[in-house]
């Protein structure tokens, strides 16, 4: 097995940062990438770690990050988990602009990040891969429309690469995050909706250590955090999508601030 390095996307805060001090804590280099300044703070305070700062909705930019982690080594491991979701009607309360770089984050990026390192590790014969899908990836999102769609294509997307590389020594897992204690709920602007509100959270450190666990292992998925995630999870693949529609519309719709 060769040296181990991991490779960890949207690792400033929250379960990206948390899955980075995984990695460290197992004894493995870790790369940290993030587009803001705090990914440089964050690998700071771990052992053996390297910050690279970069928007990764931009392709090129994916480019360099490839370039970058060549430098440093060949990677074992690698957590696609970086994303983002933008809050409120699709038609009239969000631009074009933020819906696509939603798409070029959450879609296109892990798309391109994953045909960019995954025949390396193949051609190896071990490695560890992760993608971070969400259990609304079973549910028509009203109001966050494009986010419940993109973690629906991770949720197929890592299930077919898994099957087609069976035997080769490289797994592929998939973690099913609930509602989680981090930044996600104002980068959204979803502060005033229900499920930012009333929902309890997860603790990212929880998610993170299960999501690791379940990488390592080489285990298909983990639905993170509360036993009541799983619940949600099954549920969803039950019930009418009409009925999670709705649903779902109560938790998210934004509501008027007092």
């Amino acid at each position: 097995m060769p040296n181990p390095l991991g490779v960890v996307t949207g690792a400033s805060s929250g379960i990206g940062l948390e899955l980075a001090r995984q990695f460290a804590a197992h004894d493995i280099e870790v790369v940290l990438v993030a587009e803001d300044a705090a990914v440089h703070t964050a690998a700071e305070g771990l052992p053996r770690a390297h910050a690279v700062q970069l928007d990764l909705t931009r392709p090129e930019s994916v480019d360099e990050l490839v370039r970058r982690v060549a430098e440093i080594g060949k990677p074992t491991a690698l957590a696609i988990n970086a994303g983002t979701a933008i809050g409120g009607a699709f038609v009239h309360d969000t631009s074009m602009a933020d819906q696509l770089a939603g798409v070029d984050l959450n879609v296109r990026s892990a798309v391109q990040l994953a045909k960019a390192l995954l025949p390396g590790m193949v051609d190896r014969g071990h490695g560890r891969v992760l993608f971070t899908s969400s259990v609304v990836s079973v549910t028509p999102g009203p109001y966050q429309a494009v986010y419940n769609a993109s973690k629906a294509f991770l949720k197929t997307f890592a299930g077919a690469i898994r099957t087609e590389l069976k035997d080769t020594g490289v797994t592929v897992t998939t973690l099913f995050p609930g509602p989680t204690d981090t930044n996600f709920f104002a980068q959204a602007d979803m502060l005033t909706t229900r499920l930012a509100t009333t929902v309890p959270k997860d603790d990212p450190a929880k998610v993170a250590a299960q999501a690791f666990e379940a990488m390592m292992a080489g285990r298909a998925k983990v639905i993170g955090g509360s036993p009541l995630n799983r619940l949600a999870y099954l549920s969803a693949l039950l019930v009418p999508d009409r009925v999670m529609s709705g649903l779902h519309t109560w938790m998210s719709k934004p509501r008027p601030t007092a």
